[in-house]
């Protein structure tokens, strides 16, 4: 089965193909970071008019480079949420008219479920069970994965998620959007241990919090106005977001008693993290699992591959058109038992 993946939930427009016997076969990807860099973060009504030029000429591109026509498609595969509502309409109705022009099924895909099943792309894929950390833009989550479709949320950030405080201190520092890469990379000329950050809840179960966290770099960058220490603040701001993250996601292996995390998600892509993530998981004897770099951030790969594990087993979406801003991961079903 060749599925056709589409993904615009935000700010990227990604599109691939995905071959159930042979694997990805080519996705392509059109970022609009430069479109929203001026404005400091996405602003959806220019996200929505972007996808709607950029899709036919990528899909067209696609099945160039793929050697593959239209007729070879079997079905289509397009995030349905949670996202921008005019940014998923975009993708939706083209990939729900297409499947319709062709007379092939279509089905709505679950963009963080995507997200957790990338690295089983990847050439060492993660088997089930697994505990999945989530850091895509506005989630921070952490599931238990028992198989396609059954999943049990363990906690979630219950104000800013990690990306969002990426973004936001980013902002504060006059650094470019997106703020995670760029915090980053001037985190590399200061010291993680220069300020001493909260880490927020981080004794209380499973959920994050990250607003406090965003409003102590605030005051800090304030009490050293002038004296040049921007490096410092976001290595140990980083440092704090991170030592979170790893500390809730390794209580929650040993909750859970699982020894398999999948990290998913653009944050996950984030070197500090992988850093921590790996040494801590080691002590435990647990092992960490990242998707492949280009999979990262939101691409069609994910969606194709989410939307054939559904399809597969005999789901699809009928002719109207839904989409799904707000969509809770443990809403989903078992494809099996659907």
């Amino acid at each position: 089965m060749i599925v056709l993946g589409l993904e615009t939930s935000c700010d990227e427009t990604g599109l691939a193909l995905y071959d159930s016997e042979v694997g990805l076969i080519g996705q392509v990807l059109y970022s609009q970071i430069k479109l929203h860099a001026e404005y400091g973060g996405v602003v959806p009504e220019l996200a929505s008019r972007d996808h709607v030029r950029k899709l036919i000429p990528l899909m067209n591109q696609l099945l160039e480079q793929s050697n593959i026509k239209k007729s070879q498609i079997d079905a289509i595969a397009y995030t349905r949420g949670p996202g921008l509502m005019g940014a998923l309409m975009t993708g939706a109705l083209f990939g729900r008219t297409l499947a319709f022009a062709l007379n092939k099924p279509a089905i709505g895909v679950h963009h963080m479920e995507g997200h957790m099943l990338a690295p089983l792309l990847s050439a060492t894929p993660p088997e089930f069970p697994f505990v999945a950390l989530l850091v895509s833009g506005g989630h921070t989550q952490l599931m238990a994965a028992h198989g396609i479709g059954q999943y049990e949320l363990l906690g979630e950030s219950i104000d800013d998620a990690a990306g969002e405080a990426f973004d936001k201190v980013a902002k504060m520092m006059g650094l470019a959007y997106p703020g995670g890469p760029n915090i980053s990379k001037l985190a590399l000329q200061g010291s993680a241990t220069a300020f001493d950050f909260p880490r927020p809840m981080l004794h209380q179960g499973l959920d994050f919090s990250f607003s406090g966290l965003k409003t102590a770099v605030s005051i800090q960058l304030k009490k050293v106005e002038g004296q040049n220490r921007e490096a410092d603040i976001a290595a140990s701001f980083q440092e704090a977001l991170v030592d979170t993250l790893v500390k809730k996601s390794i209580k929650a292996l040993k909750q859970t008693g699982l020894k398999r995390l999948v990290i998913a998600g653009g944050v996950s892509a984030n070197q500090r993290l992988r850093e921590r993530l790996e040494a801590g998981l080691a002590k435990i004897q647990a092992q960490v699992y990242y998707a492949e770099p280009a999979l990262c951030t939101d691409n069609g790969a994910m969606i194709a591959f989410a939307g054939y594990q559904r399809l597969k087993a005999g789901q699809h979406d009928g002719l109207s058109v839904t989409t799904t801003p707000r969509w809770p991961m443990t809403e989903l079903t078992n494809p099996a038992q659907a």
